[in-house]
């Protein structure tokens, strides 16, 4: 492949995977005791992104515990307003790459415009 469509489509991959985490988060707001998930991007070598996904396990707010039962509930750590900042970078990013890709259809076609010449 042409040097830079392989680190484009890489970074797509990964940020596919990080709105994945992200929708997760976000399903599970409601879920007493869940803990959120980070992606974290990070360079690959020669050349796109790898992403790796860790657990953050800071506590959740306290909750009154449920009739019958003994003990302080958690809810879920995840603030839906950071999960919606991480989701509008995320769109920039993949868009940017993306961006790439029709930049490099563009110079292909062109080449081959003056090669057919």
């Amino acid at each position: 492949m042409l040097n830079g469509i392989d680190p484009a489509l890489s970074a797509l991959r990964a940020l596919g995977k990080k709105v994945e985490v992200t929708a997760n988060n976000v399903a599970n707001v409601d879920t007493d005791g869940f803990k959120k998930s980070r992606t974290i991007l990070q360079e690959a070598s020669p050349s796109g992104v790898t992403a790796s996904i860790e657990r953050v396990n800071t506590p959740g707010a306290p909750l009154p515990s449920d009739e019958g039962t003994a003990g302080i509930r958690e809810s879920s750590n995840v603030a839906v307003e950071e999960e919606m900042v991480d989701l509008i970078t995320t769109k920039h990013a993949y868009t940017a790459n993306v961006k790439v890709l029709e930049t490099e259809e563009e110079i292909l076609g062109t080449l081959f415009d003056l090669l057919e010449k």
